[in-house]
């Protein structure tokens, strides 16, 4: 035990995982993942699918959730740098609607575990990113659902920099929230 440090983020079952980073002047070895672990923490441990995205700089994707089949995802950067954010949509929820958001980067090594019934976004700050992340349940697009990314009643405080973000054409035609 003790291969990883959970953090609150304020928000029930958002929590920011950094792993425990063994390194010497070879490199650097760490786990991104154990079960036993992840149930300590009150973490669901049963992945399904594992999914893998490059972008480059400006791309920001989200924010997502599947509708009736809502996934949990543990999230992180293989290479350079995101700003990455969950919103609780979960009804009743007394956080309901808020937001929080962390940078994750192949320097930090951070992930953040985003539960079931949240959406989920990210925006790329370094030139390009390599983002992967495991879900609790498979992948369905006839499921998917979206907020639009600049929602006033989320009010994600997005680090663009004054830039216009590059959006899919979903992405811009998402409903608020």
């Amino acid at each position: 035990m003790g291969k990883f440090t959970f953090i609150e983020t304020g928000i029930e079952g958002l929590i920011v995982v950094e792993p425990a980073v063994f390194g010497d002047e070879r490199g650097y070895f760490m786990e991104t993942f154990q079960a036993e672990e992840f149930r300590a923490a009150g973490l669901p441990a049963d992945f399904v699918q594992d999914n893998q995205s490059k972008s480059k700089k400006g791309v920001l994707r989200g924010l997502h959730f599947q509708r009736q089949n809502p996934q949990g995802k543990l999230v992180r950067v293989v290479s350079g740098q995101v700003f990455d954010v969950g919103v609780d949509l979960r009804r009743g929820s007394p956080t309901f609607g808020q937001w929080r958001g962390v940078i994750l980067s192949a320097e930090n090594k951070k992930q953040l575990f985003v539960p079931e019934g949240f959406a989920h976004g990210y925006l790329v700050l370094s030139e390009s990113a390599e983002f992967t992340y495991k879900c609790t349940r498979l992948y369905d697009p006839a499921d998917e659902g979206g907020v639009v990314w600049n929602d006033p009643a989320i009010g994600v405080a997005w680090p663009l920099g004054g830039e216009a973000p590059i959006l899919s054409a979903k992405d811009e035609k998402w409903p608020r929230l």
